[in-house]
């Protein structure tokens, strides 16, 4: 307590390149960009695949990749590639940490339709992109941000690894504070990091009441 107390009260830490405001600020833009570059690959692919059944067995690899992927070695190798000259040594691997999340749920939402519901949809006279946009996107839209949310927690997590590359983030505090074993520092940037990451499920949950249906919720509540 007295370290977080020592930490949080000394005004140095508060302004300047190496201040909290500017440090989370950096890690907030890394985790935004990470997630809107995979939400741009894996939503529209867990649409498709969903929707057309097509490719089911790419979420399964998907999924198990998700659980093996060291995203620390994958950073050190895609540095010793690309240099430290750019964000995208970060970038890279913390999309390739979030799509999984966001694509299963998504195909997840997408196929967990009522069948009724879709034929029905398809009995109105709607198009295959009309039944898709108008009908099975809104039902599945909990899934959808659920996955969003899973992934959102992840990059914010694991975006303490840009501190390994040279770069800002919340993650300097961590790496910076064990080389020279400011342990006060370390426990100030690990809380930071939580309570961004709290921050990120608020944001989502919020989210989630704002943008799906009463009637879909009360659904997905049921089953």
């Amino acid at each position: 307590m007295n370290w977080l107390i020592e930490f949080f009260g000394d005004p140095a830490n508060w302004s300047g390149p190496d201040g909290i405001p500017l440090r989370l600020l950096e890690h907030l833009l890394f985790s935004v960009a990470a997630l809107a570059l995979a939400a741009l690959v894996a939503i529209p692919l867990g649409l498709w695949i969903g929707h057309t059944g097509r490719g089911s067995l790419f979420i399964v690899v998907a999924a198990n990749l998700a659980r093996a992927l060291p995203t620390l070695g994958l950073v050190v190798l895609i540095v010793m590639l690309l240099g430290t000259a750019s964000v995208w040594p970060v970038l890279i691997p913390l999309v390739a940490l979030a799509v999984p999340a966001i694509l299963v749920n998504t195909f997840e939402g997408i196929r967990g339709v009522d069948p009724e519901l879709r034929d029905a949809a398809y009995g109105m006279g709607l198009s295959g992109r009309q039944v898709l946009g108008r009908v099975l996107v809104p039902v599945a839209l909990p899934l959808i941000l659920l996955g969003l949310r899973l992934a959102a927690i992840q990059i914010v997590a694991t975006a303490a690894v840009a501190a390994y590359t040279g770069l800002g983030g919340l993650g300097r505090y961590i790496i910076d504070g064990l080389a020279v074993r400011d342990y006060p520092t370390v426990l100030g940037g690990s809380v930071l990091i939580v309570l961004f990451a709290l921050a990120a499920q608020f944001f989502f949950v919020m989210a989630e009441r704002v943008a799906v249906s009463p009637g879909v919720s009360r659904r997905v509540k049921v089953r």
